[in-house]
């Protein structure tokens, strides 16, 4: 019986890495500028402090007369004050949280073109049925048998999408959450110690806004963030949302600014005179603009997406095609 001639081995070609040239882009410095900044605030408090009726209030003041958005996990709340708002806005009332949901509300609301939208309250996308903490125990349980810590990392990345979706959305947004009274123990001592307010989301989220304020019982409202000098160390007593709040941010905002309409972007993505080329630019220029994550009906499947995303896709499919 014959033997087999011995294996030769045969020098393999080096592999030439993959480059992705959308995420692997020329790092640009540009002029700092203001041009198409939106409003980002959030209220927290104890239930009863004026909240919703103070984020309407605002939330009207930013559209400036036109229709707005509420995405309303308060059991209709905000309906109740639609005679004294005296600004049109539509409700979505939300039963179930997991912030996928909001993502996928968000960019519903973009694609209608609200100037500006509420969020009334994070706080359940966060504690709520489906919400970030109720995702991770799912994961935890059917993933990493029952590792709650191994299952942050979906969550935070769960979490995270939400927070890019809110902080992109093409206009403005308000957002209230509910917050409760954090007592610490101090060493030496029996009796706690109240350390203030503490919202009902995840440690920090207020600062990921330009404007955070926290309300009290006595409608009271007090910025404890603020990115917008008018604010800064105020105190306001009973606040009229649209002429305490959204006035002087919106005034500070436009100072030697100019707008940007993201549509124009949507449209010379989905333009059928779209070229590969041209929306690897248009990519770079939403990219320098900080607006990637911006929320956004597919054109096609109509499932919610982000303009990087959707502006990726199309690019790469137009030079597969080539």
């Amino acid at each position: 019986m014959s033997q087999l001639p011995p294996p030769v081995r045969r020098a393999q070609p080096p592999q030439t890495p993959t480059v992705d040239e959308y995420e692997d882009g020329p790092v640009t410095f540009r002029p700092a500028s203001k041009d198409g900044q939106k409003a980002r605030l959030s209220l927290q408090g104890p239930s009863g402090a004026g909240k919703t009726w103070t984020g309407l209030f605002a939330t009207a003041g930013f559209a400036e007369g036109e229709r707005f958005a509420v995405i309303d996990t308060e059991r209709g709340a905000s309906s109740l004050y639609v005679n004294e708002v005296g600004a049109p806005y539509d409700v979505l009332p939300m039963r179930r949280y997991d912030p996928r949901g909001l993502i996928k509300a968000l960019a519903a609301a973009a694609h209608a073109g609200y100037p500006a939208v509420m969020v009334d309250s994070l706080t359940h996308y966060w504690k709520g049925a489906d919400g970030t903490l109720d995702q991770v125990s799912q994961v935890a349980d059917s993933k990493y048998s029952g590792n709650k810590f191994a299952a942050w990392k979906d969550g935070g990345e769960i979490q995270d999408a939400l927070i890019e979706a809110l902080m992109s959305y093409p206009g403005h947004v308000v957002a209230t959450m509910r917050s409760s009274e954090k007592w610490v123990l101090e060493k030496g001592s029996k009796t706690p110690v109240s350390k203030g307010l503490l919202a009902e989301q995840r440690k920090g989220i207020e600062f990921e806004f330009g404007v955070a304020a926290e309300m009290n019982l006595a409608n009271q409202l007090r910025f404890i963030k603020s990115r917008c000098p008018a604010f800064r160390g105020l105190t306001l007593d009973q606040p009229n949302g649209a002429t305490d709040i959204a006035k002087p941010y919106l005034d500070w905002l436009r100072a030697g600014a100019k707008d940007i309409d993201t549509t124009a972007w949507v449209d010379a993505a989905s333009s059928s005179d779209a070229t590969a080329d041209s929306l690897l630019a248009l990519y770079r220029e939403v990219e320098a603009a900080s607006a990637l994550a911006t929320p956004l009906m597919h054109p096609g499947t109509g499932q919610p997406t982000s303009l990087g995303a959707y502006i990726k896709e199309r690019g790469q499919a137009l030079k597969n095609a080539q």
